[in-house]
């Protein structure tokens, strides 16, 4: 089932406070780091190229996404790296996280990209199966202990 209305916002004045409160299950804080260190780190790593969105279901800030978009040097240059995705514990279970993957995989594409990374800590209620799920596949890469992962994104048909 889907959720009705989940969409991406530019995180502002107006809204930053309700994203920063957005938060994981207890046994999730391991795995994912909160929205405010999410923003100080993308603040102190401009060359990551960080870009990042507050994740909506209608007006309702459910989540939080940050993606390394194209860095201009690093091990993923040139690439697209999803760096944090969060899905408040209220929302969890209701199909959010699948949706932004879905839109971020569309944007990356739309960007000329052919696959879109991430990576996780492995660990006893890591998001590997949701990660499997969707058609990610291990790259047999490790960085910083995280295991990389790669979603290969064929390009979209065309409307003809």
């Amino acid at each position: 089932m889907t959720s009705p209305g989940v969409h991406l916002r530019e995180i502002t004045d107006d809204n930053r406070e309700a994203v920063r409160a957005l938060r994981v299950r207890h046994r999730q804080k391991q795995f994912v780091a909160s929205v405010s260190l999410s923003l100080k780190q993308a603040a102190k790593m401009p060359d990551a190229s960080p870009w990042y969105r507050a994740v909506y279901r209608g007006d309702e800030p459910v989540g939080f996404v940050m993606l390394s978009w194209k860095p201009p040097s690093g091990p993923y240059r040139g690439r697209h790296f999803i760096w944090r995705l969060l899905i408040d514990k209220r929302y969890q279970g209701h199909g959010i996280g699948r949706e932004v993957l879905t839109l971020i995989a569309d944007l990356v594409r739309a960007d000329g990209a052919t696959e879109l990374l991430t990576s996780y800590e492995p660990g006893d209620g890591e998001p590997w199966p949701f990660y499997r799920k969707f058609g990610f596949e291990p790259t047999g890469d490790i960085d910083d202990g995280e295991i990389v992962l790669r979603l290969p994104l064929p390009p979209a048909p065309s409307a003809t």
